[in-house]
């Protein structure tokens, strides 16, 4: 029996169902909701009568310093925002694409990765191009393929939330390098649930929810940038990306060496000491271990799922299939009849591009596979 890495009491949802369900709005532990309320009850609702100016500039500092040592990044390119759409918003401006450019994303992925550029489309004269993914290809490859001399930028999530495929990010750095293109990636789907390096994979720019797999709250996000680029003025830029914030001169523009200066303003601290709690535990329980745990528990799921009918976008085992996302279908199933029943079984997940997606998080365990097996098996009999 596979137990779980953590200890699944700090977890109240999971006294009233199966969660599996850690893409989309993750569970929050006990712990990590401590150190909000703590910072609710002892600072927040006391103004600056518990919190200096200076010590509100420090708030950022721990959070800094232990997401920079989770993505592999030196602190100095570890941004704090307030969401990764915010950072994402901000790339057409920073890379300043010329006429003609053309930008490639995937068709599938998280549409906050490629709206800014959509938008930023209507006005400029560059194309926006899709590539679809198909099960039988190599999402990477297929990337890779489209690139030209008038790729200006890919933009992809490193592991794609509808599916759970994995792009090489190694490789696609390679091929972007050769024609001079900017790579950014989403990790959203990644970190916290697998190892991320941005010193191998060197990315332009990084971004990454601070909910979800890193087990924090909405309100804050985080992001990488090369440091050739933390050269440049942030398209966006706000008063907390100054030096020293509280020298309010409105005339200049005072930024902040390094990633800081792409902090805009006031956010929520609330999340930020909640991200700092549930990113420590996740250096703690090690994302290499949390990655063979969800290993572990996706090839029991393909051994129980033989013979059954139920497939997995991307064989389990696949070197371009993620284990903590498993996006199932059926062909005599129809996923949201199949979800009604998940959910009369009491097991939380999602249906995603007419898929049942499954997400397995550190504090699943053998029983949760199991109990999925058994009510897949019995809405759907063999």
């Amino acid at each position: 029996m596979i137990p779980s890495l953590s200890d699944r009491g700090t977890y109240k949802a999971l006294t009233q169902g199966r969660y599996l369900n850690q893409a989309s709005l993750g569970l929050i532990n006990v712990p990590t909701m401590t150190a909000m309320h703590t910072f609710l009850d002892n600072v927040a609702q006391y103004g600056n009568m518990n919190l200096s100016d200076a010590e509100e500039v420090g708030l950022f500092t721990p959070l800094r310093d232990c997401a920079s040592t989770l993505m592999n990044c030196s602190v100095e390119q570890l941004a704090i925002v307030g969401s990764a759409g915010e950072m994402l918003s901000q790339l057409p401006y920073l890379f300043r694409p010329t006429i003609g450019s053309k930008v490639i994303a995937v068709a599938s992925d998280f549409p906050g990765i490629t709206r800014p550029w959509i938008a930023y489309g209507e006005n400029h004269d560059i194309d926006v191009c899709f590539v679809t993914e198909s099960s039988d290809q190599d999402l990477t490859q297929t990337l890779i393929d489209e690139i030209d001399e008038k790729t200006v930028a890919v933009l992809v999530s490193h592991v794609q939330f509808s599916t759970g495929s994995v792009i090489n990010c190694q490789r696609l750095r390679e091929a972007t390098r050769i024609v001079g293109a900017y790579l950014v990636l989403d990790v959203t789907q990644s970190a916290g649930a697998i190892p991320i390096y941005a010193d191998r994979w060197q990315p332009d720019v990084m971004v990454c929810s601070g909910y979800k797999w890193l087990g924090g709250h909405g309100g804050v996000g985080l992001g990488v940038i090369d440091p050739q680029l933390l050269a440049r003025t942030p398209p966006a830029p706000g008063w907390m990306g100054a030096d020293d914030p509280f020298d309010m001169q409105a005339t200049r523009l005072p930024l902040a060496p390094g990633a800081r200066r792409y902090t805009q303003s006031t956010m929520s601290y609330v999340s930020i000491m909640g991200l700092n709690t549930s990113i420590r535990q996740i250096l703690e329980i090690e994302p290499e271990k949390i990655k063979a745990h969800a290993d572990s528990l996706a090839n029991i799921l393909a051994i129980q799922l033989e013979e059954s009918g139920w497939k997995p976008f991307r064989p389990i085992g696949n070197e371009a299939a993620s284990s903590h996302i498993l996006s199932l279908f059926h062909s005599n199933s129809n996923a949201d009849t199949t979800m009604k029943g998940l959910l009369d079984a009491g097991i939380i997940c999602s249906v995603r591009n007419g898929r049942v997606r499954i997400s397995f998080a550190h504090y699943n365990d053998e029983t949760d596979v199991i109990h999925l097996v058994n009510t897949l098996k019995r809405i759907v009999p063999e």
